[in-house]
Formats: structure tokens, C-alpha cells, sequence
């Protein structure tokens, strides 16, 4: 059974992991008949009360808070290589700009968590498959753009592909359900909750950028 790596940020959508795009992409990944292998940092991050949208003034560790969504199942990705897995996928949510960079800060000039950096190399450098998900995509382009120049999308979010553009990957205009592959790269990004209104879209264009992966094994 092939393996499929999912790298989360934490639990909820303004400081972490989305959880209906990374429940969404577990599920996907299952269909597919592939097995997930979750994973996460373990630093700590500062807390958004979801019911108030405000910074709690919390900190909270993002390896234990994406054990809630793994169910417990889940692996520092420190301890994790290309060796391990056979694809790997990034849920979005702020998290992924926010706690495995800090694109939601910086932008084009955001840095990248070195394991995250890590391990995205490793895989291109293993010829195996990458996709990202919402905003995961800007993410990829802070890790990889100068070197890889890789083809993202996040929609169709002018200020957002601009940046993008900035760290010298490609932004491709994209519709809610729909992907974009990057051959060279094997590269997959879908926008999810960039341009979706309902869960039902999530899914579907999870669905096809997990199909899309599993096809470029």
C-alpha cells in the first residue's frame, strides 16, 4: 500500500490545519486505496479563539494539536524522510501560512520551517509526488521558488498570486473544484476554501488533486 504523507499545522482554521480540507484529504487518500501518514512540527505557536477571531494570548505545541485531527496517529516530521513515504500533501488553513511559514506576514520574503524545507526537497529530489492545498500553495512556492520555480494555484486571488509570483514560482488562475499539475515538479494544487463556499467543493477538488498525486506515483 502506497504512503502518503499529510503534513499539518495545528487544529482549526485561523491558527492551523483547515479541518474540513485535512479531513477531506484523509479521506481522499483512503479511497485511493493509499495509506495516510500524518505528520506535524513540534514547536509552539500562538493561540486564535475561534469563536471570537482574536489572539487568545495562548501558546499551544502543533504537533499535540494535530494529533486531535491524526487521532493520536501522527509522527514529529523531524523523524520523517522521502525514504518513508511514497507522496506527501499539505492541508491548508492558516497554519500552513502562518506556523510552517510566515507568508501570512512576510510574503514572498516569508522563511520556511527547515523540516518542512526538508522534506519538500527531498521528495522532488526523489522524483515522488507533492500537493497542496487553499493557501498550502504559497508555502510551497516560499520553499521552492527560486530554486524549482514551481507552477501553484491558490485561485484566483490577485494580492496572493503576486506574492506568489514574488518567490519566483508560477501562479495559474484556477476554479473552486479544479487542479493544477505541475509535470516537471509533480506538483498538484487545488484552492478549497480560497474561492469555496461549501464543503461540498472542498472535497471535490481535494478529491481530484489526491486522484491527480496517486496518478504521478
Amino acid at each position: 500500500m502506497k504512503k502518503i504523507g499529510v503534513v499539518l499545522s495545528g487544529c482549526g482554521v485561523f491558527d492551523g490545519s483547515e479541518i474540513h480540507e485535512a479531513v477531506c484529504a484523509l479521506l481522499a487518500i483512503d479511497r485511493q486505496g493509499c495509506e495516510a501518514v500524518c505528520m506535524a512540527p513540534s514547536v509552539d505557536f500562538a493561540v486564535t479563539d475561534h469563536l471570537t477571531k482574536q489572539a487568545s494570548g495562548e501558546t499551544r505545541n502543533i504537533l499535540m494539536e494535530s494529533a486531535r485531527i491524526a487521532r493520536g496517529n501522527i509522527r514529529d516530521i523531524r523523524d520523517v524522510s522521502a525514504a518513508d513515504i511514497d507522496a506527501v500533501i499539505f492541508p491548508g488553513g492558516f497554519g500552513a501560512a502562518k506556523n510552517l511559514c510566515d507568508f501570512a506576514v512576510k510574503g514572498a520574503a516569508a522563511t520556511v520551517n527547515p523540516d518542512v524545507v526538508r522534506l519538500l526537497k527531498e521528495m522532488l529530489a526523489a522524483g515522488k509526488p507533492i500537493g497542496a492545498i487553499c493557501i498550502a500553495p504559497a508555502l510551497i512556492s516560499a520553499a521552492l521558488g527560486s530554486d524549482y520555480a514551481p507552477l501553484v494555484t491558490i485561485g484566483s486571488d490577485a494580492g496572493t498570486a503576486a506574492e506568489i509570483e514574488k518567490t519566483g514560482a508560477k501562479h495559474q488562475n484556477c476554479s473552486v473544484t479544479g487542479v493544477v499539475v505541475d509535470r516537471k515538479n509533480k506538483l498538484v494544487t487545488t484552492p478549497a476554501y480560497m474561492l469555496a463556499t461549501r464543503i461540498s467543493e472542498v472535497c471535490e477538488g481535494i478529491d481530484n488533486c489526491v486522484r491527480e498525486v496517486v496518478t504521478l506515483l
